[in-house]
């Protein structure tokens, strides 16, 4: 999937400086996001968006300043309630935008988002790390390194021993995050892949739900057993797997925490024979299609058959999506990406932070 990552990479490597701002802390309705990316090109046009109207437009006037003055700052924003009509919100928000001046004469700076490339295509994860002066430190150098999964790290940051080695061991599972220490602001972004959705059936429900899931962040796989039905046409943008046969083993798929699986086949027995297959995979969502009373057949054969118990069939998202009583593709279609963003949502704001 094509991310800001990308174009930021692409300028350094074309020796073109930019400015990349995000969105770092947020509170109320903001239009997007902490960890939200934009970047600005020294001619004043973007990548990306930090939610468009007011709070963009003078996003890029800072960029655009940076570009004369270079360095880095932290700029608040408060958005009134005629700032949040202009962008179609309900109410106003308020947070902080990190506005970063990245040069081409710092070497660094092209091999710190080349590798973050690098993390992205393996789908391995590692933390963007900055650091800026705050109060009688604010002429500070800025700090930035990237720390990868193997604990090595790409650039420099000067700090205490014990915050150092905490940072390098890896800082946990988390999307963004701030602190003060050392009379900076250190700012800890976690460089992940998009999650993946592995939608079993090609159908004409998950025609309807890939370029919803899309939309909103989410790589697809489609897999299914008949190419009329899983081919480029039908899902131009989506990674296919064409099977003999759903009675067949399934592929070794990369499952991980960062995945999500939709069964939403032919057939109560394909189901069934996925889920099989699938229910013991270390993802973080698991769904399948069906009425309350199929459902509780299919568990109560594959607890006879293969063992499962009450607590693995609990985690199963079924029937799939969100209650908004939804009875046709599309309807179903969104039930099931809302669910998929809900789930995605939540995990995000449990996971650890730095302490």
């Amino acid at each position: 999937m094509h991310s800001v990552y990308n174009d930021i990479a692409s300028a350094l490597n074309q020796n073109r400086s930019i400015v990349v701002v995000t969105v770092f802390s947020k509170s109320g309705s903001a239009p997007r996001e902490e960890g939200a990316k934009m970047m600005v090109r020294e001619d004043g046009t973007i990548t990306g968006t930090i939610g468009g109207g007011k709070l963009e437009a003078e996003a890029i006037k800072g960029a655009l300043e940076l570009f004369k003055t270079g360095g880095s700052v932290i700029a608040p924003f408060n958005l009134t309630g005629a700032d949040a009509a202009d962008m179609n919100m309900i109410c106003g928000g308020s947070g902080e935008l990190f506005l970063d001046y990245i040069s081409v004469d710092d070497p660094v700076n092209p091999e710190i988002y080349n590798s973050i490339l690098e993390v992205r295509k393996k789908r391995e994860k590692a933390w963007l790390i900055t650091g800026i002066g705050t109060g009688s430190n604010s002429n500070r150098r800025k700090q930035q390194c990237l720390i990868k999964q193997d604990h090595t790290m790409i650039g420099e940051f000067e700090t205490d021993r014990e915050f150092l080695a905490k940072l390098i061991n890896g800082p946990a599972k988390i999307t963004i995050h701030s602190e003060a220490r050392d009379g900076q602001r250190i700012l800890v972004e976690s460089i992940r892949n998009a999650s993946t959705v592995y939608i079993f059936g090609a159908g004409h429900v998950s025609q309807k739900v890939v370029p919803i899931a899309e939309s909103v962040g989410f790589n697809t796989v489609v897999i299914d057993d008949r190419s009329d039905f899983a081919n480029r046409e039908r899902f131009p943008t989506s990674e296919i797997v064409l099977l003999k046969t759903f009675n067949d083993p399934l592929p070794e798929f990369p499952y991980d925490d960062d995945c999500f699986i939709v069964i939403v086949t032919r057939g109560h027995m394909y189901d069934k024979t996925v889920l099989a297959q699938v229910m013991r995979k270390p993802v973080q969502y698991l769904g399948m299609i069906g009425s309350r009373s199929k459902r509780d057949l299919l568990y109560k054969t594959l607890a006879a058959e293969k063992g499962f118990r009450d607590e693995e069939f609990a985690r199963i998202h079924s029937p799939i999506g969100l209650d908004i009583k939804a009875e046709s593709p599309e309807e179903i279609a969104v039930s099931i990406v809302a669910e998929l963003i809900q789930v995605r949502a939540e995990n995000g704001r449990c996971a650890d932070r730095i302490k």
